[in-house]
């Protein structure tokens, strides 16, 4: 709830809703657990529903929304919507009270977001008698601090230390991301079971939007330092006759100089920016593409090179594990320090001629909810 009405879903909020939509298909009771300013609600299987299918009223809020969050009033009738539907609420000292009370024995507990992983909801939980299953998407912040928000590392670490003391079964997406999470939590005292599965990659309908007559690249992605757009921007800057470069995402933070230089493009550039479009545009530009372009410093999983593959387009990213751990040899791989290879490769597959014959299928939430269940 915390990111309702801020634009389009990351791959976080994809792999929430995933995990939304797949409980409420399940035959066994299910309950959502949202945490609010004030405490905890409980929902019940009608309320998620309404939740999932955007049939909630957030429209109206109340006085603890109106108190709470005078400074994110959308936020604040966002809570205010859930309190009506609610079937239990509770303080912030009472949820271990509350589970017990409408809650079966033997009830698990998933949180797949990275939110919400503190040591008292996770004692709460444990007082309760339910078991505790984490996805963790990766430890990027723990492995590369410096490219994280500065006020995020510390914080992250400190839910990194509570998964380690109390998580019954830790989900990883590969088993690069694996290998990182488990050395960091092994640092912390204990490693809990854990269980590998690729997540679910839809592709969606591609929609027509307008895109270059020519020959074109993309690169998709948030605009954040982690990302390297700044080796793109520097290639574009070399190139004597630039092909069209779409960059599609919205922007992060702690970029300042990629954001400056891409806010001094003319319009007439090859270089263009496009925030804001939905499923089916990206998949569009993506499927016209002559490639993807990853040069990401460090990634976790890496959704848009499998949506890429899945339309065939050709992928060039960097060398990474989990790259070649997800798409074999499918990719180019090249060394983000390589400039060099970097315009050599992008400037052939400006000139090829594209195929649609080369498609790789896409990890499935069938597949990774199969594993996952088996495991609980």
């Amino acid at each position: 709830m915390s990111r309702l009405g801020k634009g389009p879903m990351t791959g976080v909020d994809r792999v929430e809703y995933a995990y939304l939509d797949q409980f409420l298909q399940l035959q066994t009771p299910v309950w959502g657990l949202v945490r609010t300013a004030v405490g905890f609600l409980l929902l019940d299987r009608p309320a998620m529903v309404a939740l999932r299918d955007g049939q909630l009223d957030l429209t109206r809020n109340d006085m603890i929304g109106r108190i709470a969050w005078r400074r994110d009033p959308s936020r604040g009738r966002s809570e205010a919507a859930l309190r009506r539907v609610a079937v239990a609420r509770c303080t912030k000292r009472g949820l271990a009270r509350m589970l017990r009370r409408t809650l079966p024995q033997a009830s698990v507990y998933f949180n797949v977001g990275h939110a919400n992983i503190d040591k008292r909801s996770f004692a709460s939980l444990r007082l309760a008698g339910l078991k505790i299953a984490v996805l963790v998407h990766d430890v990027i912040p723990l492995d590369h601090p410096q490219f994280a928000r500065p006020d995020t590392v510390e914080p992250f670490r400190r839910k990194m230390q509570v998964v380690s003391e109390c998580a019954d079964l830790v989900i990883h997406t590969t088993q690069a991301a694996r290998a990182q999470t488990e050395a960091q939590l092994a640092q912390m005292g204990r490693v809990p079971e854990g269980v590998t599965a690729s997540l679910g990659v839809p592709v969606a309908q591609p929609i027509a939007i307008d895109a270059p007559a020519q020959p074109y690249f993309v690169t998709l992605g948030t605009i954040e330092p982690r990302k390297n757009h700044k080796l793109l921007l520097d290639l574009w800057a070399q190139m004597p006759d630039p092909p069209p470069l779409l960059i599609l995402g919205g922007r992060g933070w702690s970029n300042a100089e990629v954001f400056a230089r891409l806010d001094a493009l003319p319009p007439d550039s090859p270089v263009q920016e496009r925030a804001g479009l939905n499923d089916g545009q990206i998949a569009f530009l993506l499927q016209g593409a002559q490639a993807l372009l990853f040069p990401s410093h460090a990634e976790g999983f890496g959704i848009p090179a499998l949506e890429a593959a899945a339309l065939g387009t050709p992928v060039i990213a960097a060398k990474l594990p989990v790259f070649q751990e997800l798409l074999g040899e499918f990719a180019v791989y090249l060394d983000v320090t390589d400039s060099y290879s970097w315009m050599e490769t992008i400037d052939r597959l400006r000139r090829a001629c594209r195929s649609d014959g080369k498609k790789m299928a896409p990890p499935s939430w069938r597949d990774h909810f199969k594993l996952v269940l088996s495991r609980m």
